[in-house]
């Protein structure tokens, strides 16, 4: 998500600003640094760590964080990797694919905390195919058999790089009406919708537009009536900022951020937010002190439309669980006061908040409990 501030040049990785410490790192009215709108509590083989054990990891540093696994399962396909079990999906070439049982384990990990504890959490339904016309049908199963306990959607991934063509079967697309019913589903119960889906393909090197952008600004405007979050801004490990890198001849070319910009201030897509998830953004944003100012001027144009995630899958300790954060230091020190608080935890007790209240109406209007 870098402008035009961004060198040609690729450089070593240096973070800017002063050193990680608390008064740089204001917390909310109840202490915690963050909530983390985007948390994984297993892996891509269904392995991870309790809801228990994440609560030992929040302590008091983090208010509160989604809670979802992730849908796709790695094979072990003895075929193809032998006796080495991959647990994760660069480590095989043998396919990915859907597993519904995710929605079940989430559901039944929240469950088995206190109320108090609960109240922390906001679960997320993810075990679907977005490629098949049943997939808001398992979402409502998933509601109607687990009252009290969702409060959206995802994270469910359209086009991602390296993963989308791993996936077994029909691959998801953003033009078909299966993610609309999905969308559509989601907006009637009001849920909150996460979604990942690369806004390029990956190493395009600026040689053409952005080849999912106008899909997924269709789809947005689509659903005006549907909370959605993009992830990541929607880049990814190897898909960089629009802009990233470009030849002098693409100088006056949109930039991420023009990108961005552009969505934001649509009043068509004003139910459209962004979340600054996973290390592999934050090494675009915090990449010169450059780059930290074009995105903290882009936030704090828009304060309300940003969310902090960790995209932190099953964190061994609390030191690497809070390493996403700490890596954005100089853009929290860039940012106003009040719009840091609002990023790392405003807007999301706002969006979430709203998004329980919703759902919970929904299910005692429909569910039997």
């Amino acid at each position: 998500m870098l402008a035009r501030h961004i060198c040609c040049t690729i450089v070593t990785l240096v973070i800017i600003g002063p050193s990680y410490a608390p008064a740089q790192n204001k917390t909310s009215d109840d202490g915690s640094l963050f909530n983390d709108s985007h948390f994984h509590l297993t892996n891509y083989i269904q392995e991870g760590i309790t809801a228990e054990r994440l609560l030992e990891l929040m302590g008091s540093k983090v208010g509160r964080s989604t809670l979802f696994g992730i849908p796709l399962q790695q094979q072990w396909s003895y075929q193809n990797s032998g006796m080495f079990s991959p647990s994760y999906y660069l480590e095989s070439d043998a396919p990915l694919y859907y597993y519904s049982f995710t929605d079940a384990y989430i559901a039944m990990q929240y469950r088995s905390l206190s109320r108090e504890q609960q109240a922390r959490f906001d679960p997320m339904i993810t075990g679907f195919n977005p490629a098949d016309m049943y997939a808001a049908k398992h979402i409502e199963r998933v509601l109607r058999t687990f009252p009290g306990v969702f409060t959206g959607i995802g994270e469910f991934t359209i086009h991602k790089e390296f993963v989308s063509p791993k996936v077994s079967g029909e691959v998801a697309s953003l033009t078909n009406p299966a993610v609309d019913s999905i969308f559509d589903f989601a907006g009637e119960v009001g849920l909150v919708v996460l979604i990942h889906n690369d806004m390029d393909m990956p190493m395009s090197k600026g040689k053409v537009a952005p080849v999912y952008l106008d899909q997924m600004k269709n789809l947005l405007k689509r659903h005006n009536g549907t909370t959605i979050i993009w992830a990541h801004i929607g880049l990814g490990r190897i898909v960089h900022p629009v802009g990233y890198g470009s030849p002098p001849s693409r100088e006056h070319s949109p930039t991420h951020i023009d990108i961005v910009n552009e969505i934001l201030s649509d009043p068509g897509m004003s139910h459209v937010y962004f979340d600054i998830s996973w290390d592999e953004v934050a090494k675009y944003i915090i990449r010169t002190p450059e780059t930290v100012t074009a995105v903290a001027k882009l936030i704090e144009k828009y304060p309300d439309r940003f969310l902090f995630g960790t995209d932190v899958v099953a964190p061994k300790d609390q030191e690497s669980y809070l390493a996403v954060h700490k890596m954005y230091t100089p853009l929290w020190n860039a940012l106003t006061p009040q719009t840091s608080e609002k990023v790392r935890t405003g807007n999301y007790k706002r969006i979430f908040d709203e998004g329980r209240r919703k759902v919970r109406a929904w299910e005692n209007a429909h569910v039997r409990q």
